[in-house]
């Protein structure tokens, strides 16, 4: 065989052999070790103050975005869950689910205001509806929306939910949307009346539990446990499209600048998809991160991902960040 047939035969065979993956836009690129590994649930970002809140336990950490570094401890809030902001009122809330309340803490100095008791049980996510001045509060025990009045801090109403309600999202327009987990469906509530309004099935979505909302395209994702992003038209209730994501998927963000899905997955990784346009999407990346790493907080600011677990058991944030341009 001659040189020259020799380099054509292997040119032949490198051209056969299938081409790298190209690296995924996320990197774990940091680690905040905090104390002893206990529960952990939610995580949550206050833009206003730079930082980052994480629900542990009996307690809530705060941690200064800027250095890292634990800042102070809202204590006190057995079996929390949620965590939310009113930043015009510099108010903060937690779901504690053992004890069926809400604390009330200052944005400022993490100091508590109040502890309200609600008559639902096991309430689980919250969210602030600056427009009505309302904190909408999702109890998984009762299946029931426990209705705050943020400026007189009490509670003043409920609503029926259709099933054990997960992940809520509002639209910014007088809708808020929320996944029921236990027979696969999105409700619907008009906070102009405060009603329920509307009930979608998510047919083909087991458990769903992570709910993002993309605002300019009325588009819902729904995060399910058989390994399928549910898309749903936040205007007519059908589906959309779908696409497949990690083991099991909680929470669910959605990047509005890059029009990226970002998914937190229990199995150990972050799922990462883009909307190529409403009703069509491509699935990024499956990053690596840790088993347990099953909830995160998204930053907008600068698009980190915050995903706390625990690790040799330690409780621990893994930092995932847009990997530099080439």
């Amino acid at each position: 065989m001659t040189i020259r047939t020799l380099l054509s035969a292997a040119a032949l065979a490198a051209a056969m052999l299938p081409a790298a993956a190209a690296p995924g836009p996320y990197a774990v690129a940091e680690r905040i070790a905090l104390d002893a590994a206990g529960r952990w649930d939610y995580a949550a970002i206050d833009a206003s103050h730079r930082r980052l809140y994480l629900s542990h336990g009996d307690h809530v950490d705060a941690v200064d975005l800027a250095t890292r570094q634990r800042i102070g401890t809202i204590r006190d809030t057995a079996g929390v869950h949620g965590i939310a902001f009113a930043p015009e009122a510099g108010l903060g809330f937690t779901t504690n689910g053992a004890s069926n309340s809400v604390t009330v803490f200052d944005l400022g100095n993490l100091a508590v205001r109040t502890v309200i008791a609600l008559s639902g049980k096991k309430p689980d996510a919250l969210i602030y509806v600056a427009a009505v001045d309302k904190l909408y509060v999702f109890d998984g025990g009762s299946n029931e929306i426990e209705i705050i009045d943020t400026r007189r801090l009490e509670r003043v109403a409920s609503i029926p939910t259709s099933g054990r309600p997960e992940f809520a999202v509002t639209d910014g327009r007088g809708r808020i949307y929320y996944n029921i987990e236990d027979h696969a469906a999105i409700d619907v509530v008009d906070t102009r009346s405060d009603r329920r309004v509307a009930t979608w099935p998510l047919a083909g979505c087991e458990e769903p539990s992570g709910l993002a909302i993309d605002v300019a395209h009325q588009r819902l994702y729904s995060s399910c446990q058989n390994r399928v992003m549910a898309v749903t038209d936040a205007a007519s209730g059908q589906r959309a499209a779908s696409f497949a994501i990690g083991v099991h998927p909680d929470t669910v963000a959605f990047d509005a600048a890059a029009g990226r899905i970002i998914t937190s997955c229990g199995g150990g990784t972050l799922s990462v998809a883009t909307e190529i346009d409403a009703d069509h999407y491509e699935v990024q990346d499956e990053l690596a991160t840790a088993k347990g790493a099953k909830t995160m907080a998204y930053d907008p600011a600068d698009r980190s991902v915050y995903l706390p677990t625990a690790i040799d058991g330690t409780f621990t944030v893994l930092v995932a960040k847009l990997r530099p341009a080439p």
